[in-house]
């Protein structure tokens, strides 16, 4: 079945300039979603990211709204008083009716303000607004899901804050309300059938359906139209959740999602096809390094390298220095995840990598978190015996430095033979025989509760990954998220990414996918799909991502074993490459960070609340749908050079020579310009809709016609590759 396309980042020339810009001193923005200052999962990190420009476009008028959770409150939100008046009211009559509604600030960049709703505060009035739902949509919601019962309070909570805040307005302003995700949709439906005055957005980040059907291996996406979506949902369970998402898709105005791959599956599953696709962006100012990211790459590694020591003491017949970091890293979904092809890819390239004698030794971590009660008992001993070598290592190395510096002093060689003595050699003799182990580095870091069901380690336990001295692919399970404060691996995410090779996110289930995005920005090359947002998001952009280090494998139109077979090529293809070619690839990489800049990317949020207020006001704003025709919007090119790839490596790529004796010098910052200035102006997707407030009775816009066709010209929005990538030093030696 085709991708058929609505209006997305690629067909859209970018907004339309308005003849009069929204009045922002009489609109107010609400976005409500369930993870406001509450990390659940992906809408957490667009919120959080989202928030900075967002803010600056809105200012005082932007309020978020979510769950009042204290464990959460107490470190990420700053309580105050609301500053705007109408809300200050509305807190206090809703507050004085027995609601626990709480305001203050995220303290996160841009510090917006957050409504958030006490939802175990008004749990008495479950049952009667659950009567309610019931007689105004006929959904019904069974007693025992607790999760879908915390939708019925907050989306009634939501709902009521909303009319109230209207009421208490004295100038009534135009409200627009953007709901994220079938946990706030109650709330959106809510809003319609009480005919509040306020446009609505809705976002599906995710159909509650198609996470549901992809957990239960079918063949999801040929089979798109084929679904009886009542009965599935019936099955598994959560009709009652999946009619409250419908609901919201079908009451909204606007009703978008995050990628056209989603696009797609919610035209089948939800019924109604997105209106926008707005795509997830990173607030890349936070992950750019400027010239510096190849030095934090060498600095990240190191750290990683000094837990590898700890981790494979006794074992360490490696070279570190050529020893490649692999990582996958999300929730505990294995085959959504894409942990099962990735496993088996990995067992493939262990034989590879033995049969053709290669030096290079892959360390691959799964960074997955899932049930356990404590530490590994033999992980953190070889974190303690690594810690003991180096203070070992250190008191013989300041008794050495200390002879040496006084038989310098009175000018003399100093004698080999008496600068150790018998004390000293005895110390390293009990701190070579501590390092010795009897059996293999362990494969998980911790105890885990179902270690003879889980899907990881019994996958490990039929390929045979068992990190004996024999493979070149070693495999770390760490199953719980990575902290700066951890007694074992002290690093936080960001970090243990910085300090990796390559990402390897095989999804076959992945609505938009952050964490190749956050590898990208970070100039780290990563495996994705072509069933993720963000793999068909690069693929639209990029003529051949994989020489910017974006490799897409096809998981839509293989068999499974032939994509399994394509992401071993790719990994062993990348450990082919020389650490030179690593570099350059990686400054290749690093350069399509400001594609996922909020900076570009968040326009089309602008887009999707202009088309609600022109459908929700129609008086005061109009809009004009635009006529649907083909066009193709602009591709970063080719690099000047040939991808780094070994197996086609011709005269003008880098050659493979570790040495700096080549022929033909690689210039960074010269490629880096080529990049900037081909880069192709987007084609206009046809007519681009009007967005335009009404003319002013009168005003002389009839007597402009050659404004009006100055209006129908849009205005181009200046490319991700305007902002000047920043270009890095080739630090070989460190890297």
């Amino acid at each position: 079945m085709p991708l058929t396309r609505s209006l997305s980042v690629t067909s859209l020339t970018g907004l339309e300039d308005w003849e009069d810009e929204i009045d922002l001193e009489n609109a107010i923005l609400f976005e409500v979603a369930w993870e406001v200052a509450n990390k659940v999962g992906g809408i957490y990190t667009v919120l959080q990211t989202k928030a900075k420009i967002t803010s600056d476009e809105w200012g005082e008028n932007y309020f978020l709204v979510g769950p009042y959770l204290e464990q959460n409150v107490r470190t990420q939100v700053e309580l105050i008083d609301p500053p705007h008046p109408a809300v200050r009211r509305t807190i206090d009559s809703m507050n004085s009716k027995g609601c626990k509604v709480y305001f203050g600030r995220w303290l996160i960049e841009g510090s917006p303000c957050v409504v958030l709703l006490d939802i175990g505060a008004t749990a008495w009035s479950l049952d009667r607004w659950k009567t309610e739902l019931w007689d105004s949509c006929a959904i019904g919601v069974p007693w025992y899901d607790r999760e879908a019962n915390d939708a019925v309070l907050f989306g009634f909570l939501t709902a009521w804050f909303l009319g109230e805040f209207v009421a208490q307005c004295e100038e009534k302003p135009f409200v627009i309300v953007h709901f994220h995700e079938w946990l706030a949709g109650v709330g959106l439906v809510l809003c319609r059938t009480r005919k509040l005055p306020m446009a609505t957005i809705f976002t599906t980040h995710a159909t509650l359906l198609g996470r549901y059907l992809c957990a239960g291996s079918v063949d999801f996406y040929n089979n798109l139209q084929a679904f009886n979506v009542d009965k599935e949902a019936g099955d598994r369970q959560i009709y009652h959740r999946y009619c409250m998402e419908r609901a919201a898709v079908h009451c909204t105005h606007v009703f978008t999602t995050v990628s056209q791959i989603t696009a797609v599956e919610a035209e089948h599953l939800l019924k109604r096809k997105p209106d926008l696709v707005t795509p997830n962006g990173l607030n890349v100012k936070k992950f750019s390094a400027m010239h510096e990211f190849q030095n934090l790459h060498a600095q990240s590694k190191a750290r990683i390298q000094e837990f590898v020591r700890g981790h494979f003491y006794g074992n360490l017949d490696f070279n570190l220095d050529k020893t490649l970091f692999f990582f996958i890293a999300g929730r505990y979904e294995f085959s959504n995840k894409g942990a099962d092809i990735f496993l088996e890819a990995l067992a493939r390239l262990n034989y590879l990598l033995r049969v053709n004698g290669s030096q290079v030794t892959v360390v691959a971590f799964f960074i997955m978190p899932a049930r356990t009660n404590n530490f590994n008992v033999e992980t953190l001993k070889g974190q303690a015996v690594r810690k003991q070598l180096w203070d070992t290592a250190n008191t013989v190395k300041e008794k050495f430095g200390k002879k040496l510096y006084e038989s310098l002093l009175v000018g003399n060689l100093p004698d080999m033979n008496k600068m150790l003595d018998k004390e000293d050699f005895t110390m390293m003799k009990r701190a070579i025989f501590a390092t010795q182990r009897q059996s293999f580095p362990p494969v998980c870091t911790h105890n885990m509760l179902d270690d003879s069901t889980d899907p990881i380690l019994n996958t490990i336990r039929r390929i045979g990954l068992f990190n004996s001295s024999a493979d070149r692919v070693k495999v770390i399970f760490h199953p719980e998220f990575l902290s700066s404060t951890s007694p074992l691996l002290p690093v936080d995410y960001e970090e243990f990414v910085r300090g990796c090779h390559l990402g390897v996110f095989p999804s076959y289930y992945e609505p938009w996918g952050y964490t190749p995005a956050e590898c990208t920005v970070m100039g780290i090359p990563s495996i994705s799909t072509n069933l993720s947002g963000f793999g068909c998001f690069m693929e639209e952009h990029i003529a051949d991502p994989s020489a910017y280090g974006i490799y897409i494998l096809d998981r839509r139109f293989r068999a499974l074993d032939d994509s399994c077979t394509q992401l071993t090529s790719f990994l062993y293809s990348f450990c082919q490459q020389s650490r030179r070619q690593r570099i350059i690839q990686r400054n290749r990489t690093e350069r399509l960070s400001d594609l996922l800049d909020w900076k570009y990317l968040g326009r089309y949020y602008m887009y999707a609340r202009h088309m609600a207020l022109a459908k929700a006001f129609p008086d005061n704003f109009t809009y004009e749908p635009p006529e649907q025709t083909a066009a193709q919007g602009f591709r970063y090119p080719r690099p000047a050079s040939v991808p780094p790839s070994p197996s086609i490596s011709r005269h003008s790529s880098p050659h493979h020579s570790e040495t700096e004796d080549d022929e033909e010098r690689y210039d960074e910052e010269e490629e880096a310009e080529k990049d900037r200035q081909n880069i192709k102006s987007t084609a206009v997707m046809g007519p681009v809709p009007e967005w335009r407030k009404p003319p002013k009775k009168g005003s002389s816009e009839a007597s402009t016609s050659s404004n009006a066709s100055n209006a129908s010209t849009p205005t181009l929005p200046s490319s991700p590759s305007d902002v000047s990538s920043p270009t890095s030093s080739i630090i070989e030696e460190r890297n």
